[in-house]
């Protein structure tokens, strides 16, 4: 009986050490901003990893323009302010649009260019004209900032014109379609199934 008894003593006192929800955090100090890395058995910063996430995403954040070019883009930023993104989004969104921030989206054919104020502020009113509110084009920008460096009549308008004619979807229906897969804007390709290795910017995906 006492030997019994031992045993259970023993079991449960296992049992409280291993089992997860029971046992006793470990008392860690993460106020240096360290947080272990498990996986890799070893730690990782949480600078060195938001700057992983930021080289891994645009491959770089540093864009480097002459005082002209800076107001320029500066004056596209303030177009995109009634978005309220941050400041980083901001740069993000107008680097990927514009070939400053690599995405994989254009391949390799989208050359640097600096925005003009009025250009985006175009494109951007004509994405309101589609019954799109300005919560729906902040969602739709995060998806696809790269929209505001397709072409204004070859792409948003000419796809748009599309959808309608051959699928017959416009109104709520193309709302609810650019919010779903804002990329279809972008299309400029249709390899009806005999790639053409540019499928970021085909019909065959729609």
């Amino acid at each position: 009986m006492s030997d019994s008894l031992e045993i259970n003593r023993a079991l449960a006192s296992y049992e409280n050490i291993t089992d997860p929800a029971t046992a006793a955090p470990n008392n860690l100090n993460f106020s240096n901003g360290i947080l272990p890395n498990v996986t890799r058995g070893a730690c990782t910063s949480l600078a060195a990893t938001k700057k992983w996430e930021l080289h891994s995403t645009a491959q770089t954040a540093s864009i480097t323009l002459n005082d002209e070019d800076r107001k320029a883009w500066e004056a596209c930023k303030q177009a995109l302010s009634v978005f309220q993104f941050s400041d980083e989004e901001e740069d993000k969104i107008l680097g990927k649009a514009f070939g400053h921030v690599h995405s994989p989206y254009w391949s390799e054919e989208r050359k640097k260019e600096v925005p003009q104020f009025e250009i985006v502020s175009e494109k951007l009113e004509y994405l309101r004209s589609l019954n799109l509110s300005d919560d729906d084009l902040g969602k739709l920008l995060k998806k696809f900032p790269e929209v505001l460096g397709c072409s204004l009549e070859e792409e948003l308008r000419n796809n748009v014109q599309v959808l309608a004619k051959e699928w017959g979807i416009e109104g709520k229906s193309l709302k609810n379609v650019l919010l779903r897969n804002p990329k279809v804007l972008g299309y400029n390709v249709d390899c009806r199934g005999d790639c053409m290795a540019q499928c970021t910017r085909c019909w065959v995906r729609f």
